[in-house]
């Protein structure tokens, strides 16, 4: 037996516990993500009551921290399910 058909049977044996990694780490990435918007969100209205004058400039930086942190919480998620279904 060669040793690429070795490593061939392990791949198949432990694609299930692949797959459920996988999971895991797409409702991982999800949880991360709200929480880190989250974050972003109570720091930004802390901001604004100390300083109402900027709240313009900290509501824009906001809105474009959260998006950041929301592409890559789709990617990881889109990633993780791809290791599910293929």
């Amino acid at each position: 037996m060669s040793i690429l058909t070795i490593l061939l049977q392990v791949a198949t044996d432990l694609a299930p516990f692949a797959k459920m990694g996988a999971g895991l780490g797409a409702g991982v990435a999800a949880i991360a993500a709200g929480m880190g918007i989250g974050q972003i969100g109570r720091s930004a209205v802390e901001s604004i009551a100390r300083q109402p004058e900027a709240a313009g400039d900290i509501r824009s930086n906001m809105i474009v921290a959260a998006a950041l942190i929301e592409g890559v919480a789709f990617f990881a998620i889109v990633v993780c399910l791809l290791i599910v279904f293929l």
